[in-house]
């Protein structure tokens, strides 16, 4: 038996990722269960050998002066016979084998055994991802039903319902996708795990993934707000006066900050430095508007950003969307006015301390970014081109000399021969 049992506790142990412990607290579960069930035994205690492969179930009987069940009591006399030292009260054990277990016995205890360890693996992908609440894990798409999209995360099944999806994204059964983790519950048919591609988290765990000086804590995400398929507005923080936090998150020639507009199928992504200076990271978020002041009201928590007349609606955005994404990555309730407005409004300017111009190149709008070293790759590719081509017209046009002196050559020669013929005749 030893060697049956211990390959399938094994197999067991692989197929359902179960531990050790789970899986022993099953088998003698299970059969206590049966004892106590079809035998009417309450003392019933089950050893599991995992050196040798066996299992061994002990009986106990209680002692008492008078018997009236065989199946749980046994007599004084009888018990001292065994041993000389039982006491009324105590319990008298001795082994029985499992072997005696009838089919009905035998089935009650496959089912709890069965039931015991389904619990094991429901309780196991719950730890398992609620422990990934707030991250972001790769799946696959199983199938669509109804507009929710069903993920496969290995054993467990998660759910990405209409609403947490992106218009713009098209996903088909097969293809594999990074999800955030929003919620996990714990039911009777395991855990619900409820899943997002429409989340700023997203964001924030790719930029995680992607960039190395934010997974060691050199570079923080202070803020990130977004609009799903369109645009994300994300502020970053070097703890390291030696790293730039937007050049550490484009990378070079754009290629981590790419990656991960990649996986968001194109969406814009504006990276942003942050300041613990209200006016200056008021300025740095309403970017690309150049923003020629900010006016403070930290009661309120709010702000009054000045900006030249013809970039109003650059930096209200379309729908705006600019300044909504600016206010919820900084927190601040932000109005939009040119100077000429706030005079016009009777403006307090004296309520507020001066506001200084805020000097520029504080925000990198990383889209942008990388149309302009794109526009650089093209314009070395345009000059390198051009200068070959440059270099084979001189070489072909040295070649053309070259031989047009050589025919020249050979004129003068024939002509002189033919001189020489007419002299000599």
């Amino acid at each position: 038996m030893s060697k049956e049992f211990l390959d399938a506790f094994a197999d067991l142990k692989k197929e359902k990722n179960l531990s050790q412990e789970e899986i022993i607290g099953a088998i003698k579960d299970s059969i206590e269960n049966a004892y106590r069930k079809n035998y009417g035994a309450s003392n019933v205690r089950v050893e599991v050998d995992m050196e040798e492969g066996n299992v061994t179930v002990f009986m106990g009987l209680e002692v008492v002066e008078e018997v009236e069940d065989d199946l749980t009591q046994i007599s004084l006399e009888e018990a001292k016979e065994i041993y000389d030292g039982y006491e009324l009260g105590d319990v008298v054990e001795y082994e029985i084998d499992p072997k005696d277990f009838n089919r009905i016995a035998a089935q009650g205890a496959k089912q709890v055994f069965v039931q015991k360890n389904r619990e094991a693996e429901r309780t196991n992908s719950y730890n398992e991802f609620i422990e990934k609440k707030g991250q972001i894990v790769t799946g696959k798409v199983e199938r669509i039903n109804n507009g929710t999209m069903l993920i496969s995360l290995g054993r467990t099944e998660g759910r990405v319902p209409a609403s947490e999806q992106v218009r713009t994204e098209t996903f088909k059964p097969g293809d594999r996708i990074k999800v955030y983790v929003m919620d996990v519950k714990k039911e009777n048919k395991g855990p619900q795990v409820l899943l997002s591609r429409s989340h700023p988290g997203l964001v924030r765990g790719l930029f995680e993934l992607e960039i190395p000086e934010i997974a060691d804590g050199t570079v923080e995400i202070r803020g990130t707000a977004r609009e799903a398929g369109s645009r994300t507005k994300i502020a970053v923080y070097s703890n390291d006066p030696n790293v730039d936090p937007v050049g550490a998150c484009v990378g070079n020639r754009g290629a981590r900050v790419q990656n991960i507009a990649d996986e968001l199928f194109g969406e814009k992504i504006d990276i942003i430095v942050w300041d613990d200076d209200p006016a200056v990271l008021i300025s740095n978020v309403l970017r690309p508007a150049i923003v020629e002041g900010v006016y403070i009201n930290e009661d309120e928590k709010a702000a009054t950003a000045v900006v030249p007349e013809q970039q109003l609606s650059l930096a209200i955005g379309r729908e705006g969307q600019n300044v909504r994404l600016a206010a919820r990555v900084s927190g601040w309730k932000i109005d939009i006015k040119s100077h000429e407005q706030l005079e016009e409004m009777g403006f307090a300017f004296d309520e507020y301390e001066d506001s200084e111009e805020i000097e520029d190149g504080a925000a990198y709008a990383a889209d942008e970014a990388i149309e302009e070293i794109e526009e650089d790759v093209i314009a070395e590719e345009a000059a390198d081109a051009a200068e070959e081509a440059a270099g084979e017209e001189i070489v072909e046009a040295a070649e053309t000399a070259s031989a047009e002196e050589t025919a020249e050559t050979e004129e003068v020669g024939a002509v002189e021969e033919t001189s020489d013929s007419e002299t000599d005749a």
